[in-house]
């Protein structure tokens, strides 16, 4: 406990670079979703193979830029969490105002967890925290690097099983079937998965997720998304 808000910046731990299930669903159904506003717009009665190339390769492209996105503003997020630790760090350590520092600690732990803290606990906290090393600098390390490819390659290979249909499927309006279909039960184990790891209830869970991806992509094409 008391080494959680340096954890950051004087032994930045692997764990916190690293993503969690929601995070993983996250990163997939948002890639999921980005590609079918590109399949949900093609006209499968005057699509021709030309057409459906096109589609291909405006959802490869825009799954690849979002994922690029994606993956700096991981690299961005981890740096700036960890700039604000070493910032509270470092107030903690410096300020001669013991309440002031455990106000501080307070505020950096989960709210639950901050409310079951008494003063001497957060006391502990604080000299625990001013017997650490000086802190170094905020910087991102290899475990944030692969983190972020990570993220890139789940937003794009999340493309993937809703475009093979109309590689191997030669007809438009079959393919975009199957093509849904994939990603309807994507969809949906995306939500399943996420109820069991919530501990809810994941049938549920993954009907909702179901409902609420297709009102997204039926909202970005009518958009113009």
């Amino acid at each position: 406990m008391a080494t959680s808000i340096a954890r950051s910046t004087t032994e930045p731990a692997v764990a916190a670079s690293a993503l969690s299930p929601i995070d993983l669903v996250s990163e997939v159904m948002f890639g999921l979703i980005m590609a079918l506003t590109f399949t949900g717009s093609l006209s499968v009665a005057a699509a021709d193979r030309n057409e459906v190339r096109e589609m291909l390769i405006g959802a490869l492209g825009c799954n690849i830029a979002w994922g690029l996105v994606d993956a700096v503003m991981h690299l961005m997020a981890m740096l700036t969490e960890r700039g604000r630790s070493l910032a509270i760090f470092k107030e903690v350590r410096s300020t001669p105002d013991p309440t002031r520092a455990r106000h501080l600690i307070a505020e950096a732990l989960p709210p639950v967890v901050a409310s079951t803290m008494e003063s001497g606990e957060l006391e502990t906290i604080r000299s625990r925290l001013i017997s650490l090393p000086e802190p170094a600098s905020a910087k991102l390390t290899f475990a944030d690097f692969r983190t972020a490819v990570r993220i890139f390659f789940l937003v794009f290979f999340a493309t993937l099983p809703v475009a093979l249909p109309f590689l191997f499927v030669p007809e438009a309006h079959r393919a975009l079937r199957v093509s849904n279909g994939v990603a309807l039960v994507m969809l949906f184990l995306g939500g399943y998965y996420l109820g069991r790891h919530g501990r809810g209830r994941p049938w549920l869970s993954g009907l909702v997720t179901l409902a609420v991806g297709v009102l997204l992509v039926w909202a970005t094409i009518a958009l113009g998304g």
